[in-house]
C-alpha cells in the first residue's frame, strides 16, 4: 500500500473516532445537567425576601391555627395528616438530601432558582417544604374576608374582575391533571398571573414556564382533600374561598411588588 493510500485511510479513520466521539459527547453529558435560562431581575427580587433565605436545615413553622379551626372547608383529620405526616416528610427528606447534594447551606431561592442542577426528588422534597410553608399561612379560620386595596386594585386589572379571577385560578386547580398546586403569582413586571403546576414544583423554579413570586396558592394533591371530599375536588377548590388569609395574601403581594420595584 502505498503512503498516499496509507494518509488517507489514517485521515478517514480519524474522522470516524471523532465522529463517534463527537456524537457520545453530545448524547451523553457525563453527569452534567442541561442548563435551563434564569430569569436575573426576578431571582434578584426573590433573593431580598426574607423567607427565601431558608436553607437544608430547615424546619416546620407551628400552624397558625388548630387543626379544626379551618372546618367544614378543610375537616381536622385532613390537617392533622397533611401537616404532620406529608408535610414532616418532605421537610425531613429535604433536609437529609440537601446534604448529600452539598446544597444544605444554599438559600431556598437559589436551590429553586438552579433547580435543574440537582436530583428530581431534592427538587420534589424541597418544593414539597416550600410549598406547603406558603399554603399554612393563606388559609384561616372563616372570617369573611375579601380582598381590598392594592391587591384588589391588582386582581381587577390583572382579570377583569375578582369574580374572573376566583374562576381562573379555580380552574387551574380543578383541571390540574393528576396531582399538583394553582398559583397566584406576582411575575417580573409586578402583574398578577394565574397558573398551575405537577407535583411539587412552584413559580420559583427555573424549571417552570410561568414564573413569579407565589402570594396564593392551593394544593390540590388528593391527600389534601380525599378524606372529606373523595373525587369531588371542584368542591374542594370552591370551599376554600371560605378559608384564603386575605390579609396575608396582600401582605405577601406588597412584598412581592416591592422587591421587585
Amino acid at each position: 500500500m502505498t503512503t498516499r493510500q496509507n494518509s488517507r485511510r489514517d485521515f478517514f479513520k480519524k474522522a470516524s473516532l471523532s465522529g463517534i466521539a463527537l456524537f457520545v459527547s453530545s448524547r451523553f453529558s457525563f453527569g452534567a445537567k442541561p442548563s435551563v435560562p434564569g430569569n436575573a431581575s426576578l431571582n434578584q427580587a426573590i433573593s431580598k425576601l426574607a423567607e427565601y433565605q431558608l436553607t437544608g436545615q430547615s424546619k416546620q413553622n407551628p400552624l397558625p391555627y388548630a387543626y379544626a379551626d379551618l372546618e367544614p372547608s378543610v375537616d381536622a383529620k385532613t390537617m392533622e395528616i397533611h401537616y404532620s405526616k406529608h408535610h414532616a416528610a418532605y421537610t425531613k427528606n429535604m433536609n437529609e438530601m440537601s446534604a448529600t447534594a452539598n446544597s444544605g447551606s444554599k438559600p431556598l431561592f437559589q436551590l429553586f432558582a438552579e433547580i435543574e442542577k440537582y436530583p428530581v426528588p431534592l427538587k420534589n422534597n424541597a418544593g414539597g417544604f416550600y410549598n406547603h410553608l406558603l399554603f399554612w399561612t393563606i388559609m384561616a379560620p372563616n372570617t369573611g374576608q375579601a380582598p381590598e386595596g392594592n391587591l384588589l386594585t391588582a386582581i381587577n386589572d390583572s382579570f377583569g374582575s375578582l369574580d374572573k379571577f376566583k374562576e381562573l385560578f379555580g380552574n387551574a386547580g380543578k383541571k390540574q391533571f393528576g396531582s399538583g398546586w394553582a398559583w397566584l403569582s406576582v411575575n417580573e413586571t409586578g402583574k398578577l398571573v394565574v397558573s398551575a403546576t405537577p407535583n411539587q414544583d412552584n413559580p420559583l423554579m427555573s424549571t417552570t414556564e410561568v414564573k413569579g413570586i407565589p402570594v396564593l396558592t392551593l394544593d390540590v394533591w388528593e391527600h389534601a382533600y380525599y378524606l372529606q371530599y373523595q373525587n369531588r375536588r371542584p368542591d374542594y377548590v370552591d370551599s376554600f374561598w371560605k378559608v384564603v388569609n386575605w390579609k396575608e395574601v396582600s401582605r405577601r403581594y406588597e412584598e412581592a411588588l416591592t422587591a421587585i420595584k
